[in-house]
């Protein structure tokens, strides 16, 4: 713990732009836009968290395709180029409607300068390796498409969360972030080694245990507010959750009101495609037991499908709904 109390993160050369003012919706009962470090979620096979020391670890950028061997420090990482985001991350194992999801400002340095450093090349452009295999200090290996974080988006080894080393929970003190891949295929905690192999050469720890070797984020949006079994008074109830599509965005989001039309709701506006968007709809709710169901279009113009799949083997998908009896009316 003394060595994450004396770190000091480095002002980023590329800052995260300020959050639109009207990417914050003033909902009671909404998912915050940023997500607090003490309420982000946390889902991972530790059963002890890991303590790492800041000033013993070392990461190891080695494998296929590697020219140059490459070992860094905290220190030596910190005093790269830094980058700072706004992304938000989901687990794979979030059911439709889940809470494993959330958003944070990321501190840390782009992946791809490193690999590019090391004269690694996606397989787009001849490279030999398309998997980088990441392992943290307690054994966990996580596989990750070399063409995904060297695309150009903001795939980060990050060690700041919110204007604070990143806690011991989620990955202090460096662990990877990569916007539009679901946790399990990119998100590597307590990272020491990043290795470049190929799909073929190599399954990743998940893998074998029968989910996806691939898995990009799918579509998804959820109801917030008003909670399953809510006893809302008739009248104007607002109706707002979360929509999120990393990497490509949210283009609209739609609610129904038991077997009625779909309705627009309105947006927050958008911080960027890798961050989720708050939604609203005003509801005029009459007496009675009523289903509420959101649906989300996001920015490839792809609707979510209604039908409910499970999270095995890529992530689960179809329509959130809530059950709520609305009182009161003459």
């Amino acid at each position: 713990t003394a060595s994450r109390a004396a770190v000091r993160l480095p002002r980023p050369a590329s800052p995260a732009q300020p959050v639109p003012a009207g990417a914050r919706l003033a909902v009671p009962g909404i998912s915050p836009f940023t997500t607090p470090n003490r309420d982000f979620y946390r889902v991972d096979t530790a059963l002890v968290v890991p303590k790492v020391d800041a000033n013993r670890w070392r990461l190891r950028l080695h494998g296929t395709g590697v020219r140059e061997e490459l070992t860094l420090t905290l220190r030596d990482l910190m005093a790269r180029r830094t980058v700072e985001r706004d992304i938000t991350l989901a687990c794979v194992s979030n059911e439709v409607g889940g809470p494993y999801v959330g958003n944070a400002r990321w501190l840390g340095v782009p992946l791809a300068d490193l690999l590019r450093e090391a004269g690694v090349r996606p397989p787009s452009e001849g490279g030999s390796a398309d998997q980088l295999v990441a392992r943290s200090v307690d054994g966990m290996t996580i596989g990750t498409p070399v063409e995904d974080v060297m695309d150009g988006r903001d795939a980060l080894l990050a060690f700041g969360m919110n204007g604070e080393p990143l806690p011991f929970e989620h990955g202090f003190p460096v662990r990877m972030v990569v916007p539009g891949l679901y946790g399990y295929v990119s998100a590597c905690k307590w990272i020491e080694s990043i290795e470049l192999t190929t799909f073929d050469a190599y399954d990743a720890y998940w893998v074998p245990r029968g989910w996806a070797a691939e898995a990009p984020v799918k579509t998804q949006s959820r109801i917030d507010t008003p909670r399953p079994f809510g006893r809302p008074a008739a009248g104007t109830v607002m109706v707002a959750g979360v929509a999120w599509a990393q990497h490509r965005g949210v283009r609209r989001v739609e609610v129904r009101v038991d077997d009625g039309p779909w309705q627009e709701a309105r947006l927050a506006a958008e911080d960027t495609r890798d961050t989720w968007r708050q939604w609203t709809y005003p509801w005029e709710a009459a007496p009675g037991r009523h289903t509420l169901t959101v649906r989300a279009t996001d920015g490839t113009g792809a609707t979510q499908p209604e039908r409910r799949t499970a999270t095995m083997p890529d992530g689960a998908q179809g329509w959130h709904s809530v059950v709520v009896t609305v009182e009161g009316g003459e």
